[in-house]
């Protein structure tokens, strides 16, 4: 198992597939974006599949997301996901995706095995998202939960973002949208993990603002806290049911006492945690022709050190030199 020091078991690996986006979104990235990773450095179709495999066989990894940058840029995606599928044990399969182009891949990724999606959307404007993403891409993202929905990569989960003067007085439209359409929409407080480093507490839209939002239009139960397990996002019944709505509030209510994560980056380092600043290298290891046995051991210490928490909380925390689009959601 991949356990640390505090007795947390991680069973959820997070695969990071690219750094590279078709989105310039300004919570992310500058608008000319950023320098990307070369070739040679990223993982092979191949590498990543071994390694996916190492986690779960070995491991005792149960879920894969797939992320990036953007996963669907990734040119064999599809086949990765088939050949993951394939393992014994099956891990449940999910991608985090900005949707734009998977109207046009949907049923190839559900035919390969992908279970779920998260498509990320912070408006219903789309004024307003290309100002947050500067692209004209709304209705791609539009069509592209309408594809993953009907190929059946259900639950459908919309990642939203406030950003105050922007998009903060839409939290009831966009909950009125998804239950209209039957996604399961979840609000995460933005993070630091910008490459700018432009990240402010005082400035950002918390999850107590959101949920005062939402109830100003929506009766809001708190779910059942045992259902919530090690899920980061807390959950409330709308309306008595049967729809619900999630907030991610990583930076006002961390939860990382429950955290079952481990990140893989799209250049092989393993990661602890989404702010940590020391990384594990298993490429090295991989092109060294190291025998699983040797990996899955590089992979259990690397796990064994995670910290007790981000140190969000702390006056003296330093964000990490890599930004989200380069660690992976």
């Amino acid at each position: 198992m991949l356990i640390d020091t505090y007795g947390r078991v991680a069973t959820d690996l997070r695969v990071s597939l690219t750094d590279r986006c078709n989105l310039r979104c300004t919570y992310c990235m500058p608008e000319e974006g950023l320098q990307w990773l070369a070739k040679p450095d990223l993982l092979s179709d191949d590498e990543i599949v071994r390694l996916v495999r190492i986690a779960v066989t070995d491991l005792g990894i149960e879920e894969v997301r797939f992320t990036g940058g953007e996963p669907l840029l990734r040119p064999g995606l599809t086949g990765i996901v088939e050949r993951v599928a394939a393992l014994t044990p099956r891990p449940r399969l999910s991608l985090t995706t900005n949707g734009i182009g998977l109207a046009r891949t949907a049923d190839a990724l559900r035919a390969a095995g992908l279970d779920r999606v998260n498509v990320s959307l912070d408006t219903l404007r789309p004024d307003v998202f290309q100002t947050l993403t500067r692209r004209k891409r709304h209705a791609d993202v539009l069509r592209g939960l309408a594809a993953a929905r009907a190929a059946g990569l259900t639950p459908v989960k919309v990642n939203t973002v406030l950003m105050p003067g922007l998009n903060d007085d839409e939290a009831p439209d966009l909950l009125a949208w998804a239950v209209e359409n039957d996604y399961e929409l979840r609000f995460i407080e933005q993070m630091p993990l910008d490459a700018q480093h432009g990240w402010q507490r005082d400035g950002m839209v918390t999850a107590g603002d959101i949920l005062a939002s939402l109830r100003t239009r929506f009766t809001l139960t708190p779910e059942d806290s045992a259902e919530r397990g090690s899920a980061p996002a807390e959950r409330w019944i709308v309306d008595g049911g049967p729809h619900r709505v999630g907030v991610i509030a990583s930076v006002t209510r961390p939860f990382c006492r429950a955290c079952d994560r481990t990140r893989l980056t799209a250049d092989g380092q393993i990661r602890t945690c989404l702010f940590a600043t020391e990384e594990t290298d298993l490429r090295a290891a991989l092109r060294s022709d190291a025998p699983d046995a040797e990996i899955a051991r590089r992979w259990k210490l690397a796990m064994w050190g995670k910290k007790a928490g981000s140190g969000l909380d702390d006056p003296a925390f330093l964000q990490p030199e890599r930004p989200m689009s380069a660690i992976g959601g």
